[in-house]
């Protein structure tokens, strides 16, 4: 039996790791995912994962690949891994795949979504959403949100401690406002994201709903580059990772 490449989606809830990479001590994601290989395969397995997600952040479709020696089924596979993982950490699928295929570098797009509550959220979604105590005009975010959509140079929304990048022009394909009832949901989808820049356009957006911010303003923030004060990170709770795409359109489902 010959090694082959494995595909993996897996969801997780973020909020005890300390993001998706390795960390030292073994408390991220990713180290607790190679530590139950590692029993299923008795030998050390690395994985490489389609992108990070910070401490606290959750995802739905996170993807990983590894290569390993498994001369069962890949529904024997998934039922090892649900056997030994913690219950905040679910692998959805495992699959076989060309070992060519790489979950990084030829992802094309990655979705996400951002909760927000309005008021004290009730004790089954508090956990994974920002709680808002004070009104939102939704649709000035909205607007807001038709400003940010599109290729441009996001510099203003990339976080101030993060690490300095050349590029910073990404193209925002898709960048909605959906509120029902008391929640909010901001989606976001792009072939890449700058770091904790889901959580600054989000900060933006809700800067402009409860009127710190006007549509013009996120106008100047485009052209000047800049980041100023009125654009918090939003908390790392409320955002899942939800898709990662493969394929040509960018569309296509993990």
């Amino acid at each position: 039996m010959s090694i082959r490449r494995w595909k993996c989606v897996c969801a997780y809830d973020g909020t005890e790791f300390a993001g998706w990479q390795s960390q030292m001590g073994g408390t991220a994601i990713q180290d607790v995912i190679e530590a139950r290989l590692a029993q299923i395969f008795k030998a050390p397995v690395r994985i490489h994962g389609s992108g990070r997600t910070d401490a606290g952040v959750h995802a739905r479709g996170q993807v990983f690949h590894f290569d390993a020696e498994w001369p069962h089924a890949a529904g024997k596979m998934l039922a090892a891994f649900r056997v030994g993982l913690p219950a905040a950490i679910q692998i959805k699928s495992v699959r076989p795949v060309a070992p060519d295929f790489h979950a990084r570098f030829q992802a094309t797009g990655k979705c996400y979504v951002y909760h927000l509550s309005l008021g004290d959220a009730d004790p089954f979604t508090r956990a994974f959403s920002w709680q808002i105590f004070r009104p939102l005009d939704v649709e000035a975010m909205q607007a807001a949100a038709a400003v940010l959509r599109g290729r441009h140079d996001f510099r203003a929304f990339i976080a101030l401690n993060g690490p300095a990048r050349e590029d910073t022009v990404r193209d925002l394909r898709r960048l909605e406002v959906v509120r029902r009832g008391r929640r909010i949901r901001i989606t976001a989808e792009s072939a890449g994201f700058l770091y904790k820049m889901v959580r600054s356009l989000t900060g933006a957006l809700v800067a402009v709903g409860d009127g710190r911010l006007r549509v013009d303003d996120v106008r100047e923030l485009l052209r000047s580059k800049e980041r100023i004060p009125a654009v918090k990170t939003a908390p790392p709770h409320g955002l899942f990772l939800m898709k990662v795409c493969y394929g040509g359109t960018g569309r296509r489902r993990a």
